[in-house]
C-alpha cells in the first residue's frame, strides 16, 4: 500500500526483455535501503525488487502490467516517480493507493497558473466500468503516475489537476507534454462504494 506521496524520480538505466516480461533497472538515492522482495511504486505501478547492486535495483513487469500502464513506453534515461510502501505507523499524507494501475490517460492541455500548473487528462470512458467506480469526481482523489492528487473540473472522460511548483519539480510532471501518456489509479474507496450500491 502507498500514499501517493512520491519520494523522488528514479532514472531507468537498463531494460531487458525476457519473453513477455521486461526487467527494468533503476538508479535512485535510496537503493542502499532497499531489500529483495520489497515493493516500490513506479509511476504508480507496484513492482517487486528482484535484484540489487551497489547503486541500482531491478524490478520485473509482466505483459499485463506493460499493457495496462505506461511502463511499456519507457526508454533508457526516462524518469519515473518512485515511492516505497507506506509504513503503518506513519501519517497518510496522500490517500490510499494500491499501486494497481487501472488504465492510462493522455495529457491534452497544460496551463500556467502564475507559478503553478493545470494539467488536463483524457481517458477512455466505459459506462459499465464507471458504474464500478472507475471515474473521477470533483474534489475526489486520483493517482496520476503514482502522485496523489485532487480532481477538479471532471467530465465523463477528462479531469484537471493543479500542480504546485514543488510537485512539478520533484516528480516527472516536469517532463509532461501534450500527448504524454500517464498511469491512472482511481480511488479504491469510490470503487468499493460503487460496487456496494450495485448490490443493494
Amino acid at each position: 500500500m502507498f500514499s501517493g506521496i512520491v519520494e523522488e524520480c528514479a532514472t531507468l538505466v537498463a531494460m531487458v526483455k525476457d519473453q513477455e516480461n521486461v526487467h527494468f533497472t533503476f538508479k535512485c538515492s535510496f537503493v542502499s535501503e532497499l531489500k529483495i522482495d520489497q515493493s516500490v511504486s513506479h509511476n504508480g505501478v507496484c513492482l517487486t525488487v528482484v535484484s540489487l547492486t551497489d547503486d541500482t535495483y531491478t524490478v520485473t513487469a509482466m505483459k499485463e502490467t506493460l499493457d495496462r500502464s505506461n511502463l511499456g513506453l519507457l526508454q533508457v534515461g526516462d524518469e519515473v516517480n518512485v515511492e516505497r510502501s507506506m509504513m503503518m505507523n506513519g501519517r497518510l499524507d496522500g490517500h490510499i493507493v494500491q499501486g494497481h494501475v487501472d488504465q492510462t490517460a493522455t495529457c491534452i492541455d497544460i496551463k500556467d497558473a502564475e507559478g503553478s500548473y493545470y494539467f488536463t487528462f483524457r481517458y477512455a470512458f466505459d459506462k459499465e466500468m464507471a458504474k464500478r467506480g472507475y471515474i473521477t469526481v470533483d474534489k475526489g482523489s486520483v493517482t496520476v503516475n503514482g502522485v496523489s492528487l485532487t480532481v477538479c473540473n471532471p467530465t465523463d472522460d477528462t479531469f484537471q489537476v493543479a500542480i504546485i511548483p514543488y510537485t512539478f519539480e520533484h516528480t516527472n510532471f516536469h517532463t509532461f507534454k501534450v500527448g504524454s501518456v500517464v498511469n491512472l489509479e482511481f480511488d479504491i474507496i469510490g470503487k468499493y462504494i460503487s460496487c456496494m450500491i450495485q448490490y443493494k
